[in-house]
């Protein structure tokens, strides 16, 4: 039996046959992004399938990220199928380029792990952890709760995952089901715009300027059925916003009309922002506030420390026990070390990045290209043509992020992230920029 769309006939008598047959009908470009397909009932009807064999193929489609349901107005293919991840959209930096699109931070500013790796294995051989062990180690627990406090996160239990992704992902399937919708930052990271799709979710796109998520466009997401929202508290990737103390009130007045909401909060910026966060924690009776220690400390210290409401936070480490487990209490004790020691000066950090980024956006604007980088290590830089900005930029010897990675619907630009630039780099960089990419103006990126 089959189903004819336009030219291309959909088939099957199972569930897995007809997802089957969608995927692979995607994949080559027989189905293309955006079309809409029949609803549940018809599509049974013509294939002559109970309904819930047809339900349960576009179930593993969404979860497969190959469609995305919205209610009523039914499912289509997505823009960007889960299994083309934004991070393949690269610039491959040849011999001799300079590499700016890489992300990555400076490896001068990252602490030697001789010491802590020597003290997490003492540990272990004095106290090893065995099955049946707290999840995490109280130190760790207590200096995370210790650093929440001092910035002004609300009481809450905390958890241990392998990064910020995964407590983010850990935190979306402990309170979504397939077919939700989560307001997400645009642009923003591409990680999570590629994970929210992965999972069966609905992406809704919320403009942001320098001081983080525009109220109105947060507003008009969570009218419109959000049931989650995703925020980065400073060093925004890709454009560097922080959220101040202004915007912070701004939307908690819009989340205190919408208490059922899931807020998440990523503070990936720790110890590399001399900005104070302005947690937004709190204002929902759903949320998590996350850290890392990627940024600061490597990205190879896969770990990341949330807080959160009780039944939440109880939720991701009842599932977690059932995975994972747990994280890796060596690496915890890494970390602990590195954050009892003092191993990083947050200051001196977050002043060199905000040096190199201070003279890139200074070179830009005495060139009339307007650039944004408010914190962290990165700059966005509107352009009306990214693909061929990025093309001149590789003839000019620099390879940078060209922002298909980090966009849903706002307008393009490119990403240069700073941890390698010199003194000596800025103006070569900025001349070439600014004859690649013209002079853009935008008070904010949608």
């Amino acid at each position: 039996m089959f189903f004819v769309l336009g030219e291309y006939r959909i088939t099957g008598r199972r569930a897995a046959d007809i997802s089957a047959d969608v995927e692979r009908a995607v994949g080559e470009g027989l189905l293309e992004p955006g079309q809409l397909l029949p609803p549940m009932r018809q599509l049974a009807q013509d294939l002559g399938v109970n309904p819930n064999t047809v339900s349960a193929a576009y179930r593993t489609l969404r979860e497969r990220g190959v469609i995305e349901t919205d209610g009523r107005r039914g499912s289509r293919v997505r823009a960007r199928p889960s299994t083309t991840a934004r991070e393949r959209i690269q610039v491959v930096a040849p011999p001799g380029t300079r590499n700016l699109g890489d992300g990555n931070p400076d490896t001068a500013l990252l602490p030697p792990l001789d010491d802590a790796l020597a003290f997490a294995a003492r540990r272990a051989r004095e106290e090893p952890a065995l099955y049946g062990t707290d999840a995490v180690r109280p130190e760790l627990a207590r200096l995370a709760r210790e650093a929440f406090t001092a910035d002004g996160v609300p009481a809450g239990p905390i958890g241990v995952t392998s990064g910020t992704l995964d407590a983010i992902e850990r935190l979306l399937t402990v309170w979504l089901r397939a077919g939700d919708a989560v307001a997400v930052e645009d642009p923003g990271w591409g990680a999570v715009l590629d994970l929210v799709p992965a999972l069966g979710l609905r992406p809704v796109p919320v403009a942001v300027d320098d001081d983080g998520p525009l109220p109105d466009a947060v507003e008009r997401a969570l009218d419109g059925g959000a049931r989650a929202l995703i925020v980065t508290s400073r060093a925004q990737n890709p454009t560097g916003a922080a959220l101040g103390a202004r915007r912070s009130r701004e939307l908690r007045a819009v989340l205190a009309r919408h208490p059922q909401t899931l807020l998440i909060e990523d503070d990936h910026g720790h110890h590399i922002v001399g900005r104070p966060p302005h947690p937004l924690a709190g204002a929902t009776e759903r949320w998590a506030f996350v850290r890392s220690a990627a940024k600061a400390y490597g990205p190879d210290l896969r770990l990341g420390v949330f807080t959160g409401d009780p039944v939440g936070v109880d939720r991701v480490l009842g599932r977690q026990r059932l995975a994972a487990g747990w994280v890796s209490h060596l690496l915890q004790d890494t970390v602990t070390h590195l954050w009892r020691t003092g191993a990083v000066d947050p200051r001196e950090v977050a002043a060199s990045y905000g040096t190199r980024r201070d003279a890139l956006i200074a070179a830009l604007a005495r060139r009339g290209v307007t650039a944004h980088g408010r914190s962290g290590m990165n700059v966005w830089i509107p352009v009306p043509d990214e693909t061929g900005a990025v093309a001149r930029l590789l003839q000019s010897g620099w390879a940078v992020a060209p922002g298909a990675r980090f966009r849903l619907a706002s307008p393009q630009g490119v990403r240069v992230t700073v941890s390698r630039l010199t003194p000596a780099d800025t103006e070569h960089l900025a001349d070439a920029l600014a004859d690649a990419c013209g002079p853009a103006v935008s008070r904010h990126y949608a």
